[in-house]
């Protein structure tokens, strides 16, 4: 059992002879793994035990099976006289209770959930001769395991029978092993105090997953958004509805290119959606040639409660982007039941527009955080101003706005407070994207100024700005340098049930480094403290259905009905890639009692075809490095003015404008074409994506940008719908012969590329002959449900016999026909 982790335990109460046992044993150096019989983390009973009273505090055990235990107890001690009581009663007691111990899974050699639980613990040698000398009469009452009763005459094989390969966890010894007990139910950190954590893979072949929002009507179902513009209803089972949510793919503008801003970028329920099934989205779209960011209102099908009504679009509110980046993107409702819009300041680089920058010009919508009343617009105008809204009155600023000088938040949340004390509610956190120095958290206040473009974090980004003593910004509460990430992405106060150790906890990431990173209130101080989170190694994670590797691009963060947190990232960060995968954050360490998290999600009424959910994820057995610079909490400076003298900071291109120029030199290669919007324009900054930086799964690495089985459609007309199907498969494109092509065959194609229909499967070089390309499939046969060609049938890659004036194509649409 060496290297191994463990699972639900009981209490014990030791003899008077383990005091010996401590004096004589040597304390080892062990890495501590609690885990329980049930294959899961030890935690507080939520009543006092009374039996195994050594566990009361923390283990295994509630006051149900603490009572079971005791039964059983009884049971056994009922065969015996005064005499053999008091003798083994200790011994007994002491066993039994060890189904309560937080490693209960290693002393039942149980960590493996593939493997037999063994019937009695392991203990030192030292206890079991001494257990075997006195009381082995009790061995029978104690277990059914028949080898056991064989060896119970015998006293070296019995106890060699019970030695477990891991010594550090026999009982007793472990009580008073220091490395095991010190501490004990928190969570771990490694030699570098990073904390360590554990993931559930949720879902996984998404597009760029930027948000995920529950519906808050007792189902627990989750709806999650691709860049491109499409949502997807997930059960609490987490199987996906094949029909989509929303679908809006045709009007959103973006593009394959990594880095892209441009998309679907934010969605938000109404806190009355159960009641009025009204939604709202926040993308990208084209409009007279003119890139704009739209905020636009949806109901829900009245025939379908997992489907969006697509004609029930009301446009609340248009911003024109003077550039591709800095679209912001995030939508919310907070507290008071108002409508938040976070913005960019509109791209390039330094907020150049205007003599301070959109984000310092009140009268501007970009680089702000607006509020809005969208209740009662049924009649009437689309949107009221709040009557607190803090410029209300001044002429010279938009009413809309809410707070002030800010970059490019991605990702902001609301605080659901302290589940006891409710401290805390209502906060609203952002991160704020930096220029070319620094990263940062804030909380969101009326009327506030945050800094930019005079600061970037606590530092001076326009000097002569930020000289001004009239600017009254903000102060953001954590700060971190580029050594450490270039793009923040915010995240949430942890406010869950099932992992109690997290409360509190501020858990966002960074875009392009991958770091997971934790904030926390210093209540002393009132300092937010920094810590990070890394993957659990060793035996850590080895709980079933855990892994301990994600992809770096952490892109979103997410709160389930429940609480439950929960992040979203990316192995390639472009809109047209697959390989996008939803997290669950769990502490190893210590959960909740069993039951106080228990719900029953209200029924869900289905009208699409379900499809179950595979997770592809696997544990990274081996240790993963770990070292990287520590981020050292960046704290406010003593504010003196900068000298009025200094001339204005230059406005500096974004540090990744090279980087993505590279990009763009080498998307042939490295990237899929298009298959919805045309190629992106030339760009200056991003929020600072890219694919620099170390990738966080341990277990692969992509050799390319592009996975087997992606589509593109090719027509004369850029017609985004329809076209000649070309295929990328082991490193070339290549065509599709129309030899058994049919209406199943193109509605996989269709629905691969985001479409809710196929209106034509096209045949005879209908669109065109892929002559400068080899023909890759031939003679295809699906059921119209496979999620590519490669799983349906086909001649093998490259074989054909056919030519390319048979070439095969599809028309897909987002309306029904009564083709398919």
């Amino acid at each position: 059992m060496l290297n191994r982790h463990c699972k639900q335990g009981r209490g014990c109460h030791g003899p008077v002879s383990l005091v010996i046992f401590a004096v004589i044993w040597r304390i080892t150096p062990v890495v501590p793994h609690p885990q329980c019989l049930d294959f899961k983390p030890p935690f507080q009973p939520p009543e006092e035990l009374t039996f195994c009273v050594m566990y009361k505090n923390f283990g295994c055990c509630d006051s149900a099976k603490d009572r079971e235990l005791m039964d059983k107890f009884y049971r056994i001690m009922d065969n015996f006289d005064y005499y053999g009581y008091a003798k083994c009663a200790g011994y007994v007691q002491d066993i039994i209770c060890q189904e309560c111990s937080p490693f209960a899974a290693h002393l039942y050699d149980a960590e493996d959930s593939s493997t037999p639980v063994k019937t009695l613990p392991g203990l030192c040698g030292d206890y079991c001769s001494e257990f075997w000398l006195k009381c082995r009469s009790t061995i029978t009452l104690l277990t059914g395991d028949l080898q056991l009763e064989e060896l119970q005459q015998d006293r070296d094989r019995f106890c060699q029978y019970l030695q477990l390969g891991d010594p550090d966890y026999c009982y007793p010894h472990l009580l008073v092993n220091e490395q095991l007990t010190r501490n004990l139910g928190r969570v771990k950190a490694n030699s570098e105090g990073c904390l360590q954590l554990c993931l559930e893979e949720v879902a996984n072949g998404l597009r760029n997953p930027l948000a995920m929002v529950h519906a808050n009507d007792g189902t627990h179902r989750f709806f999650i958004a691709e860049q491109v513009g499409l949502v997807w209803t997930y059960l609490p089972d987490r199987s996906r509805l094949a029909k989509p949510f929303l679908n809006i793919s045709a009007a959103v503008l973006t593009s394959p290119w990594e880095g892209d801003e441009r998309g679907f970028l934010g969605l938000v329920l109404h806190p009355y959606f159960k009641f009025n099934g009204k939604l709202y989205v926040y993308y990208s779209v084209e409009v007279d040639f003119e890139e704009k960011i739209r905020i636009s209102e949806f109901r829900i099908s009245a025939s379908d409660m997992n489907a969006v009504d697509h004609s029930s679009e009301r446009i609340i509110l248009e911003v024109d982007e003077p550039s591709s980046n800095h679209n912001g993107g995030q939508l919310l409702f907070a507290d008071d039941g108002y409508l938040y819009i976070f913005t960019g300041d509109g791209g390039m680089a330094g907020d150049p527009f205007g003599k301070f920058g959109n984000s310092q010009n009140k009268s501007a919508l970009l680089g702000k955080v607006l509020r809005i009343d969208v209740d009662n617009n049924d009649r009437g105008p689309l949107y009221t101003i709040p009557p607190d809204n803090p410029f209300i009155h001044e002429p010279q600023a938009g009413p809309e706005v809410y707070a002030y000088g800010v970059r490019n938040m991605w990702r902001c949340s609301v605080d659901r407070g302290d589940p006891i004390t409710r401290e805390g509610k209502g906060r609203i956190f952002c991160g704020d994207v930096g220029q070319n120095k620094y990263e940062e958290v804030d909380i969101i206040e009326k009327g506030k100024n945050y800094g930019w473009r005079a600061k970037e974090g606590f530092s001076c980004y326009d000097k002569k700005l930020c000289a001004n003593s009239s600017l009254g910004d903000v102060l953001p509460i954590y700060a971190y340098p580029h050594k450490m990430g270039k793009s923040v992405t915010g995240g949430y106060v942890y406010r869950g049930c099932e992992y109690p150790n997290m409360n509190g906890m501020y858990i966002f990431g960074d875009f392009m480094s991958g770091r997971l990173m934790i904030l926390q209130e210093n209540k002393r101080t009132r300092q937010w403290d920094y810590n990070e989170i890394c993957m659990g190694t060793g035996q850590t994670c080895m709980f079933p259905g855990l892994i301990n590797n994600y992809y770096q691009y952490i892109i979103s963060f997410a709160e389930d009905e429940a609480g439950e947190l929960y992040f979203m990232s990316t192995g390639v960060p472009s809109a047209t890639s697959y390989s996008g995968v939803v997290y669950k954050l769990v502490d190893p360490s210590r959960r909740a009692p069993p039951r106080k998290c228990h719900y029953d999600p209200l029924p869900v009424k289905v009208k699409s075809r379900l499809i179950n959910f595979v997770p592809k994820e696997k544990l990274v057995v081996e240790s993963l490095p770990n070292k990287r610079p520590k981020a050292k909490a960046t704290k406010a400076p003593v504010r003196h003015p900068p000298r009025a003298t200094e001339a204005p900071q230059p406005a500096t291109p974004d540090w990744l404008e090279e980087f993505m120029q590279i990009l763009r030199n080498q998307q042939e290669t490295t990237t899929a074409t298009p298959t919805t919007r045309k190629p992106a324009k030339s760009r200056k900054g991003s929020r600072e994506k890219g694919r620099q930086g170390r990738r966080r799964k341990g277990h692969r690495q992509l050799e390319s940008a592009i996975q087997n089985g992606t589509l593109r459609l090719v027509n004369k007309e850029g017609m985004h719908n329809q076209g000649r199907v070309e295929i990328y498969i082991q490193n070339e494109w290549g065509t599709v012969c129309d030899d058994l092509w049919n209406i199943k065959a193109a509605a996989v194609v269709c629905r691969q590329l985001g479409f809710l229909y196929v209106v034509r499967a096209s045949k005879k070089a209908q669109f065109g002959e892929g002559k400068h390309l080899r023909i890759l499939l031939d003679d295809v046969q699906c059921e119209g449900y496979e999620d590519s060609l490669l799983d349906c049938k086909h001649a093998e890659i490259g074989i054909h016999n056919c030519d390319h004036h048979e070439d095969a194509g599809v028309i897909c649409g987002n309306e029904e026909y009564g083709e398919y």
